[in-house]
């Protein structure tokens, strides 16, 4: 594993690393902002969205002054495998940069997407390994398809992380246009297949959370088509998981609606980390 960049912030170190993944069979790259306070620390994943890197997050979330202040170790990967020989799709939403933090099963995708094996084995060994964490304290967040990424990882693995939160996430991705692109595809037919991967089917399935914090923009393109926070509100109050579901006046799905609420999810994951 290489660090290829290092950005001095707050009193830490903004950090970028590329390593041969064997999950992906591909290199990959992920960004790491490591705290000044001495380790072991906590540590907060963030799963960006469709098309995005590492790089969206590290640059546009403004993350990095009160990580620092916290103490939060920040691990930002990528989306997907990438580069050539890595199977592709001319639109945004399946392939490189679409990876749905799913181990894909079908033919071409098989072969290199499978980021759910990367997040929840590979890298988080990588971490441990380089960074001074304490791998008992973790949480995770995420956006749209990240946010995807961060519930269903959490609901899936139960244990693995104490806090979970999301930014606009895809809730019910069996039921909407993204998901059911990318699920037919990388998944193929079986609807039952879908299911594991889709945060109100497993709530509905008896899979649990301790506690969520959801923030959504109301004047987000992709709220009612895409990502109908409705949905999990339902199947949480069903299942009596305690959900923090903020819908925010004029807020669209941008970074400035991910930058304006970053503190308020830091602040929700430190609280539970360090309890």
């Amino acid at each position: 594993m290489q660090r290829t960049h290092c950005w001095k912030s707050f009193g830490g170190e903004q950090q970028v690393w590329q390593h041969e993944s064997r999950s992906t069979g591909t290199p990959m790259t992920f960004a790491a902002y490591i705290p000044p306070q001495p380790g072991p620390r906590p540590v907060l994943w963030f799963l960006s969205g469709l098309t995005c890197t590492h790089a969206n997050v590290m640059e546009k979330g403004q993350y990095q002054r009160l990580a620092a202040e916290l103490g939060l170790l920040v691990i930002c990967p990528d989306t997907s495998p990438r580069g050539e020989g890595v199977a592709d799709a001319p639109a945004y939403d399946l392939g490189q940069g679409a990876g749905f933090y799913l181990d894909a099963t079908q033919p071409p995708w098989a072969e290199h997407f499978r980021m759910r094996s990367y997040i929840l084995d590979e890298l988080p060994s990588l971490v441990a390994e380089t960074f001074p964490v304490d791998m008992a304290r973790q949480g995770i967040t995420g956006h749209s398809m990240g946010g995807h990424g961060a519930l269903i990882l959490s609901l899936t693995a139960p244990g693995h992380f104490r806090s979970t939160s999301a930014f606009a996430p895809i809730v019910a991705p069996s039921k909407v246009p993204w998901g059911e692109k990318a699920f037919a595809s990388y998944l193929g037919d079986d609807r039952a297949a879908w299911a594991q991967h889709d945060a109100v089917a497993l709530i509905e399935a008896g899979a649990r959370l301790p506690a969520l914090l959801v923030d959504q923009g109301t004047a987000d393109a992709f709220l009612e088509e895409q990502l109908q926070p409705d949905r999990l509100k339902v199947a949480c109050a069903d299942a009596g998981i305690p959900l923090t579901l903020g819908m925010h006046e004029g807020y669209d799905h941008s970074y400035y609606f991910i930058a304006s609420f970053m503190q308020s999810h830091l602040r929700w994951h430190a609280g539970r980390l360090f309890a």
